[in-house]
């Protein structure tokens, strides 16, 4: 009976996640309450990653970046407990969702340990946690993206680039308008590379490996649901075509079959011999 759980919750993992089963509507329902919360958790780690990482930041703003990791990590934690509990099947979802056991290990410590900026192995453990961190955002996102959802694209596209050019705007010493900053993020986002801007801090250069997979993804994803709209035109097209060509088949078959039945109808009556006559002759009349 255990295996067979483990089974079904490991079946639809994906990257190391899975969600509540779909006959626990108390384990989804905890799960989607989750959602958003977890998310902006995450979300407020990545600024976090960058005050750890800036030589110049006070050491008064250093607490918060601690804070920041220290929450998301009680937040993927209490998502998970609560709904592995809401699911009454607790061993098998923690089982099911290696990611976030790691990534909840991998925030405290990114929480406990010194800057970033004097250490590079503290560096190296938030790089990598901070790219648990992006999985686990897009994971929780992909019910947003589906086929021909192009508004949802574009919105997710334009509100990408915007984040990353404040981001650009806050980290490059040579963006000093929020303008400069979104120039950037999109020859970045779009492996363009002019090179009238180019970042030059190490925070900044960072920030541009996140910007180039981010960026590169949603658009490659804007590009796959304009090509949808054509190909869905292009085949509803052929589908009416096709569609009328069917139709004026039938109506020719159907009138084939009418002039067949009374050929048939006439025919018969050609070869059905005469009725014979109320009247009959007689012997010696």
């Amino acid at each position: 009976m255990i295996s067979e759980l483990s089974h079904r919750f490991q079946r639809g993992a994906v990257w190391g996640l899975r969600r509540a089963p779909g006959d626990s509507v108390p384990g989804r329902v905890t799960e989607q309450r989750w959602r958003w919360p977890t998310l902006l958790a995450l979300l407020a780690t990545i600024p976090a990653f960058y005050l750890e990482l800036l030589q110049s930041t006070s050491s008064q703003l250093r607490p918060l970046a601690t804070l920041a990791y220290a929450v998301a990590a009680l937040a993927v934690a209490a998502a998970l407990l609560h709904t592995g509990w809401r699911c009454r099947r607790l061993g098998q979802h923690l089982a099911a969702n290696p990611l976030d056991l790691a990534l909840v290990t991998g925030l405290l410590l990114a929480a406990g340990l010194p800057a970033s900026s004097g250490s590079s192995g503290a560096l190296g453990l938030r790089l990598v946690v901070a790219l648990m961190t992006l999985v686990r955002m897009v994971w929780s996102l992909q019910h947003l993206i589906t086929r021909g959802g192009l508004a949802t694209m574009l919105v997710m596209a334009g509100l990408v680039l915007g984040l990353c050019g404040v981001g650009y705007w806050w980290l490059e010493p040579t963006t000093p308008t929020l303008a400069d900053g979104l120039w950037l993020a999109f020859v970045t986002a779009g492996t363009v590379g002019y090179g009238d801007v180019v970042p030059t801090s190490p925070a900044a250069k960072i920030f541009s490996v996140f910007v180039v997979m981010l960026g590169f993804g949603v658009l490659s994803l804007v590009t796959a649901a304009v090509a949808t709209k054509w190909v869905e035109a292009e085949e509803r097209t052929i589908e009416r075509e096709i569609l009328r060509d069917m139709h004026r088949q039938i109506d020719s078959l159907h009138r084939e079959i009418q002039a067949l039945r009374q050929d048939l109808a006439q025919d018969r009556a050609d070869a059905a011999p005469p009725a014979p006559s109320s009247g009959s002759p007689t012997a010696g009349g």
